[in-house]
């Protein structure tokens, strides 16, 4: 978020930096990379999904002025994507498959018990 009395417009840019950095040890290092794509979206104060929103005053007044990045910048979804119809097509084959092998079991235990 950086907040600048002297800027022309009526508003607010909050960046998410939180994804800019490589794990080195236990510590976090910013990258020359890392540090550009910042310095880019503080220069040019433009809305990228995911990492940074130009977010008018008005709307912080009506978030109580909440100052939290993410209530302006959404996270990416990083949640797998499931596919409902083809794995309850996938439980039926394993309930066939199951009933299959129940039914194969009974066989075999009347062939035993006729043999017994």
């Amino acid at each position: 978020m950086v907040l600048k009395k002297s800027k022309p417009e009526n508003s607010t840019l909050f960046i998410d930096a939180s994804n800019e950095f490589v794990k080195v040890t236990n510590n976090n290092k910013l990258t020359q990379d890392n540090m550009d794509r910042i310095i880019e979206a503080f220069r040019t104060r433009e809305d990228i999904e995911h990492f940074s929103r130009l977010v008018p005053n008005s709307e912080i007044e009506e978030q109580d002025y909440n100052l939290s990045v993410s209530t302006y910048v959404e996270q990416k979804d990083t949640r797998e994507v499931i596919d409902i119809a083809k794995l309850n097509a996938e439980i039926e084959e394993i309930v066939a498959r199951e009933q299959v092998l129940r039914d194969e079991i009974a066989r075999i235990i009347v062939e035993i018990e006729a043999g017994a």
